[in-house]
């Protein structure tokens, strides 16, 4: 068995590949005591059964933990104690936690258990030794991401691992013919997020180390199959007028929200679904039976099209500021089972024509491209966020942003990228530094009030509203919040006195580093200081 282990956790299922030497490209890998199988086209002739595990847990009341098909086997989907949805909740820091058999559970640490089973499980399968493994991340992760899961890597005894952004490695994964030289646009559309990405495949002077791709835009925005399946099930509670806090909602609604799920995906292939639960001690019941067109006109009153289409676009315009426009755009790969969705493949036909459009391995693509990565393709990448150190403005007292590194700029930087100074903020200070912020694009917001489903302590499916405050918050992160000060002065400053003098750089791991300067005395303080690892 090969190794070179890649990982896909998603939303809604998780995809292990590994990369086959024989082969020359990335193959699933099956666990069969936690995946299922999936079966769909991978060409306009062929298809072909793969294996996902479902990205569900489920703690036991005798302390065991039951991961991905084993949940689904034992009827347990539904069950309290079960957490799905975890990478979502894990990007957006969301603060919940659900009582489980006496202790408070985060999704955070749910998704650190199930990813951690399925690790381990897979390094025995493939007795990997010190091999190392790839993990893909959306495109607006945040560095709190990537920290999460070095602690997963690290408590499933993984040393060596690298990270690759999901749409450039479905690049690699369609299983189609990808030509040197060509540009493609993939889109990645799952179940908590989308992202897509156009890429430049480059010429390798070398044939064995596989194809070179160059990112040259990308863009993402907070919205995937499960905000689906919570305005579906949004829907079915304003037509049965109900709300989701009344008693035998609470009771119904893991099992609801299922159905919504379920209907989503019939939908994707007929005409008609129902949804449908039984309170069991009235016999009332609790659904509604959608249309296509109904479903089709609930995503347009929620702008989720519209939403699509303006993030295309901005993947587009990042990569025209590199020279190349949608005419250079020879293929558009869609990815992600959301991807199936038939609205959504018309909304992408519109815009890049049907010829172009190629509907290859949506489950599979990223995982089986992210093997191919840790197999030795190299990509050129760019940072995908903006980076700023903040400062109180001394005539307003508020604090403001100043960026340092700019959305899109290359790595390595050898050269200073930019250069502050850094002063004493009151009197008798020495010991300075700078709190540094990674900025993503704010999420574009819905013409709706937004709202997303949660689990709450009790383990009922429940409605919150996203206010602009929450979503200004996940556009900001203090990545340095815990180790802000790392200069030491010889002598007490004076309040407004300048002090260091900082020049920033990036190194080929995407590390920010810092060269400071000592002002009183011209002495190099640091040099190539690592501060904080970028997107």
């Amino acid at each position: 068995m090969p190794g070179r282990l890649a990982v896909d956790f998603g939303t809604s299922n998780t995809v292990l590949a590994v990369w086959d030497d024989v082969r020359q490209e990335g193959q699933t890998l099956t666990l069969r005591d936690f995946a299922r199988s999936v079966n769909y086209l991978v060409s306009d002739e062929a298809s072909e059964r793969i294996s996902v595990i479902p990205s569900l847990i489920h703690y036991a009341t005798d302390g065991r933990e039951w991961v991905g098909q084993q949940v689904v086997k034992q009827n347990l989907t539904q069950a309290l104690g079960t957490f799905r949805w975890m990478k979502r909740y894990i990007s957006n820091r969301t603060p919940r936690k659900e009582k489980v058999h006496g202790r408070e559970i985060s999704p955070d640490q749910a998704g650190q258990d199930f990813l951690a089973n399925v690790l381990k499980a897979a390094v025995a399968e493939l007795d990997l030794n010190d091999e190392e493994v790839a993990f893909t991340v959306p495109v607006e992760a945040f560095e709190h991401y990537e920290n999460w899961l070095t602690t997963v890597a690290e408590s499933a005894g993984i040393s060596r691992f690298r990270l690759i952004d999901e749409p450039s490695a479905a690049a690699l994964g369609c299983g189609i013919s990808i030509q040197p030289g060509q540009v493609y646009f993939v889109f990645d559309f799952g179940g908590g997020t989308l992202d897509v990405a156009v890429v430049l495949v480059e010429e390798s002077a070398d044939a064995l180390a596989g194809r070179r791709c160059r990112v040259l835009g990308k863009a993402g925005a907070e919205l995937g199959g499960m905000t689906v399946d919570g305005w579906l099930f949004a829907e079915v509670l304003r037509r049965n007028q109900r709300r989701d806090n009344d008693g035998d909602v609470r009771r119904l609604s893991r099992e609801l929200l299922r159905e919504c799920e379920r209907a989503k995906e019939s939908l994707s292939s007929h005409d008609r679904a129902e949804i449908s639960v039984m309170n069991p001690d009235t016999g009332a019941l609790l659904g509604w039976e959608p249309t296509r067109h109904d479903f089709e006109e609930m995503l347009n009153q929620h702008d989720a099209l519209t939403l699509i289409d303006q993030t295309i676009r901005r993947a587009i315009n990042a990569a025209r500021e590199r020279g190349y426009n949608e005419e250079h755009i020879s293929q558009v790969l869609m990815v992600g089972g959301s991807s199936l969705i038939p609205c959504v493949q018309q909304t992408v036909q519109r815009i890049f024509g049907r010829d172009r459009v190629q509907l290859r391995r949506p489950l599979d693509a990223v995982a089986r491209g992210a093997a191919a990565f840790i197999a030795g393709v190299d990509f050129y990448d760019h940072i995908q966020h903006e980076y700023a150190v903040r400062y109180r403005d001394p005539t307003t007292g508020e604090y403001r942003f100043r960026s340092i590194v700019k959305r899109g700029t290359a790595y390595p930087a050898a050269t200073s990228i930019e250069r502050v100074v850094i002063k004493a903020s009151y009197p008798g200070q020495t010991e300075l530094g700078v709190a540094i912020f990674e900025m993503s694009e704010q999420r574009r917001g819905f013409s709706q009030q937004a709202v997303e489903l949660v689990f709450d302590p009790t383990g009922a499916a429940r409605l919150t509203s996203v206010l602009p405050s929450d979503l200004e918050l996940r556009s900001k992160f203090w990545i340095n919040e815990h180790s802000p000060t790392f200069l030491k002065l010889d002598s007490p400053a004076k309040q407004g006195q300048s002090c260091f003098e900082i020049e920033f750089f990036i190194d080929t791991n995407k590390r920010l580093l810092i060269t400071a300067r000592d002002l009183a005395n011209g002495r190099l303080a640091l040099q190539d200081y690592p501060v904080v690892k970028l997107t």
